[in-house]
């Protein structure tokens, strides 16, 4: 229903073809552009008749799926794994609706699943099948992995939505400098658009005594008293500073992006951008 009444018109509006393409000719009618008149055809049958072009569209569309074991946390509604595969279904009715081609990419520190690009509702209900039910194999996470294997599968340019929380484990040495390198890359090539994945805890800890934390990555472990003002509050700063320095990050490459919790409705957030996109095309 959301596909129907809201996002299929936004999508079409921000996401283009490459080209337009004849369509047929027909009778002139009042206010056609008299450029489109096809004068052979008009002198045969001795009355105007005009060329109507329709967009050439069928544009690839791939969707990246972070399944690393961050992404089963969630604290308020839903966990940022069911948020993501829910977006994706959005986005995926929404391509073949325009009679676009949908294709799915899940992966953690290596490519785990890759369904090539195709149409069809039930292509589609696969694509949104195996996001929900896929079980990972491993549980790290290496965005640039997926971003190069995207380059190689798809030759022609596409419209790529990397969906994940963004939080790389720090055991990866030199991610910063790959990250940047690999999302350089892809947005040149293709038409890059991140969606991160953010929950209400990951920036503020509510008060609650002694309690672990523990990386869902790596597993590691630390005891933090989340009732000390003094380390929330460098707790808050923490998480402030680390999605001023991702967005900073996306603007330097001028990667169209938006954020994502998993405390707020993401119909207002999809809404917002396709709005910002639409007003920054126009």
């Amino acid at each position: 229903r959301m596909v129907t009444d809201v996002f299929a018109g936004q999508y079409h509006s921000v996401f283009k073809g490459q080209g337009i393409e004849f369509d047929e000719v027909r009778e002139y009618q009042r206010g056609d552009d008299i450029r489109t008149i096809d004068w052979n055809v008009t002198a045969r049958a001795g009355r105007p008749h005009v060329k109507k072009f329709i967009e050439e569209r069928e544009l690839n569309v791939m969707i990246l799926v972070d399944a690393s074991r961050s992404s089963y946390f969630g604290t308020v509604n839903q966990l940022k794994s069911t948020v993501a595969a829910e977006i994706a279904a959005i986005l995926a009715y929404s391509a073949i609706r325009n009679n676009d081609k949908v294709g799915l990419i899940i992966f953690t520190d290596r490519v785990e699943k890759y369904i090539p690009p195709s149409k069809g509702v039930s292509h589609v209900l696969r694509v949104i099948r195996e996001i929900l039910y896929f079980k990972p194999e491993e549980k790290s996470t290496d965005i640039p992995t997926a971003l190069d294997y995207v380059n190689k599968v798809m030759t022609r340019r596409a419209i790529v939505f990397l969906i994940s929380d963004f939080l790389e484990s720090s055991t990866v040495t030199d991610k910063d400098k790959r990250l940047k390198q690999a999302m350089s890359i892809a947005n040149r090539r293709h038409d890059l658009v991140a969606i991160t994945l953010n929950d209400p805890k990951e920036a503020d800890l509510s008060q609650e005594g002694l309690i672990y934390l523990e990386d869902a990555e790596t597993g590691e472990k630390v005891l933090v008293d989340s009732s000390d003002k003094e380390f929330c509050q460098k707790f808050r700063q923490d998480a402030q500073l680390r999605y001023q320095n991702r967005e900073r990050f996306f603007r330097s490459m001028s990667v169209d992006y938006m954020d994502i919790s998993t405390g707020v409705p993401y119909t207002k957030e999809l809404i917002k951008f396709f709005k910002q996109r639409k007003s920054r095309l126009a």
